[in-house]
């Protein structure tokens, strides 16, 4: 046990200290909101707006209703054109139009209009959509004149609409859309530790294999003792970045609550408005025995692919290759979860070791017990514990041969043969 806790130590002591542990354990965060809200902003700049020339020979078209609607939305611009048409038609393009639309004579307002819009380029499906909206608000205008439906009444039909939102009599704290945003922030961290965790395993195995480390310690210390050891101290390492975000988050929350007047205090009205009906220490607990429980799993698998493969990147990538496309297979059935956390696919998926630690914590925020029954919950738990033992023992028995293994090009046929050899 002292010998574990002394490898425990070394690896945890020797990745903190290093600068690249503190440089991304400050910028990820940042970087994190920055690309959310970057991307926001760029791909709002980024879109183009449509410069398009509407050919009306029907009469249903009219200048005042397009310029409100061009005042309304300004995504793209639409210009009401009554001089030299079939000049137009040809010389589209230097007029400064990006395409046109012609609007047929025998065009009914009790249909639909369906003519191209013709440019001299492809256009993109959104750039279109806001063409075609932009219309169809036009055409509704039209279509309520033809009818007499006047502003009073447009209010009426526009107000009363049927709004279904769900809501669980089991778990009255139970919220679809904060559910489902928790559900997809709590799955994609666990993905992105999993898969930087469990490559930081294999790369810091096949270090020490490289550079003959593990031939001294392992003279010292039963390779099983070296691995476990490992496992848990980058664990430790990948929990402590994790507590030092947590506290990141709750150090800003808490300065904004004291010092924010005005907006800022109305957003942090709304987010305390909208966690206080979530059940904010169970899903913190199982976050953590998931990320544990997960880590353990596939760090393990990770660690004895480590110890097969010499210092050929491209052989443990080769190897390594299942193993990271049970995670990417878990965050696709993720998404799906997301959308129907109560179906079959989910439920299975929640209770399976390889994808439980995403999935159900991708199901756990729509509510327990309503969404998640306790035995689903316990039955998921209970098989991850048994699966990241049995992992942890079958990568122990490759990385026992493996990690004193050189120059042979092992396969994953040739580990199993390690595995379950008889000693």
């Amino acid at each position: 046990m002292n010998k574990i806790l002394l490898i425990i130590k070394r690896e945890y002591l020797t990745r903190v200290r290093k600068k690249t542990f503190i440089i991304s354990t400050i910028l990820f965060p940042l970087l994190y909101l920055a690309l959310i809200f970057g991307m926001g902003y760029l791909g709002e700049k980024g879109k183009s707006r449509l410069r398009v020339a509407i050919i009306d020979s029907s009469g249903y078209f009219d200048k005042g209703k397009i310029e409100r609607e061009n005042l309304k939305d300004s995504s793209s611009i639409l210009r009401l054109v009554t001089d030299n048409p079939d000049s137009l038609k040809k010389n589209f393009t230097d007029q400064g139009y990006d395409g046109f639309i012609i609007i047929p004579q025998h065009a009914s307002w009790e249909q639909g209009i369906n003519e191209p819009l013709q440019t001299s380029r492809t256009l993109g499906i959104g750039s279109a959509a806001q063409v075609e909206k932009k219309l169809n608000s036009i055409w509704d205008e039209i279509k309520n004149e033809k009818l007499g439906i006047d502003e009073n009444k447009k209010m009426i039909l526009n107000s009363s609409r049927v709004n279904i939102i769900p809501k669980n009599i089991k778990d009255e704290t139970a919220d679809s859309g904060v559910a489902s945003t928790i559900g997809y922030v709590a799955g994609f961290l666990i993905y992105l530790i999993l898969l930087i965790y469990g490559s930081q395993v294999m790369m810091g195995v096949m270090e020490e294999k490289t550079n003959r480390i593990a031939e001294v310690i392992v003279s010292s210390v039963k390779p099983f003792q070296l691995m476990l050891g490992k496992i848990l101290g980058i664990g430790l390492v990948a929990l402590t970045q994790f507590l030092l975000w947590i506290a990141f988050i709750f150090i800003i929350y808490n300065i904004t609550k004291a010092g924010g007047s005005g907006m800022m205090s109305g957003v942090v009205g709304q987010v305390q408005k909208v966690f206080a009906g979530i059940n904010i220490p169970l899903i913190l607990f199982c976050f953590g025995f998931y990320f544990l429980g997960g880590f353990f799993f596939y760090s393990s698998l990770y660690a004895a692919i480590g110890s097969a493969v010499n210092e050929d990147m491209r052989e443990a990538q080769s190897l390594s290759f299942p193993v990271t496309m049970l995670v990417i297979f878990s965050i696709a059935i993720m998404t799906v979860t997301i959308s129907e956390p109560t179906g079959k696919l989910a439920v299975w998926a929640s209770i399976i070791p390889f994808s439980s630690p995403i999935v159900m914590m991708a199901r756990i925020p729509f509510g327990v017990p309503g969404t998640v029954p306790w035995w689903q919950l316990g039955l998921s738990m209970g098989l991850l514990i048994a699966g990241f033992i049995f992992t942890v023992w079958l990568s122990g028995k490759i990385y026992r041969t493996g990690i004193l293994m050189y120059g042979k090009k092992p396969s994953w046929k040739e580990m199993l043969k390690w595995a379950f050899r008889k000693n």
